[in-house]
């Protein structure tokens, strides 16, 4: 049976212990701060990177990997495991090219573009670096791609997540919301709560006043999602401060019991767009 290898890009905001005990392969995308470029995840950590963005003046800018990229990586794993399998999976196309560039660089492969498999998650950070580890312990057990793209669709379907962003500066920076919007909801101390639809696109789903609030109507939401589930699995994502997760996850383990948590940084890329302070819940039933 030939090994399947999986591959992601380092918008899955992954644990590092999960990426090392899977061997899960990373293609880094890139963040700038003016000049100043870094490969998210290698030159710059999460720590780093909200200390500096609090500091900057100017909202940074981020770059998904070239196809060159994806080449690489991909002749790299074949030069170990010439008759290996991979299984390519990112951020939803809808929010970043990354998907695109990685279709590109298996076409560039010709003698081995039959031997990668592309997948567009539909989702972004760990929303879908679960699915990327998911597929990794069932490679790690010797599944071929087709069985376990079957599971990590079967795990789409299930999961269920939100966001909560902390402040509207930085969707405002970054275009998604007028000045005049964020500078009205950070008078009347506005958290946004955010999800991803079924096509990969973020939406708003609910303005709460006061982050206290705005954690308890998440845990409600989750609740009308999963109605019927009583115990869940689940995977939290904070900007570099684990704290800031915890009076969520004692609001939600009064109403479900919780299996697992898994905690996840989120990084640089995605924190660009959405900010420090923000906090996401993805969680399926167990």
């Amino acid at each position: 049976m030939n090994k399947t290898v999986i591959v992601t890009d380092s918008t899955a905001d992954i644990p590092a212990d999960l990426v090392k005990q899977y061997n899960i392969h990373i293609v880094p995308l890139k963040v700038m701060f003016g000049e100043d470029s870094y490969l998210d995840g290698v030159d710059i950590s999460a720590g780093e990177f909200y200390k500096r963005l609090v500091e900057s003046p100017q909202l940074p800018t981020t770059s998904q990997p070239s196809p060159a990229d994806f080449v690489q990586a991909y002749e790299s794993i074949f030069k170990q495991y010439p008759e290996c399998s991979i299984l390519s999976i990112h951020i939803s196309s809808g929010l970043s090219g990354t998907y695109q560039s990685a279709k590109l660089a298996t076409s560039l492969l010709e003698e081995k573009a039959d031997q990668i498999t592309v997948w567009d998650s539909k989702s972004a950070s760990y929303g879908f670096g679960l699915f990327a580890a998911h597929a990794a312990k069932l490679a790690a057990d010797g599944k071929p791609v087709e069985e376990i793209i079957i599971a990590i669709e079967e795990l789409r379907s299930k999961r269920r997540l939100y966001f909560l962003v902390d402040t509207l500066e930085y969707l405002q920076k970054g275009g998604r919301i007028g000045k005049a919007s964020a500078v009205l909801g950070t008078l009347l101390n506005i958290k946004p709560i955010l999800s991803i639809d079924e096509e990969g696109i973020i939406f708003s789903v609910e303005k709460v006043r006061g982050r206290k609030k705005a954690t308890a109507r998440m845990v409600e939401l989750f609740q009308q999602d999963l109605t019927g589930v009583t115990k869940v699995h689940v995977a939290v994502g904070h900007t570099a401060d684990r704290g800031l997760v915890e009076d969520f996850l004692q609001q939600l383990s009064a109403v479900f019991a919780v299996e697992d948590v898994v905690y996840s940084d989120i990084g640089p890329v995605i924190g660009t767009h959405v900010g420090p302070g923000t906090i996401a819940a993805y969680i399926w039933p167990a």
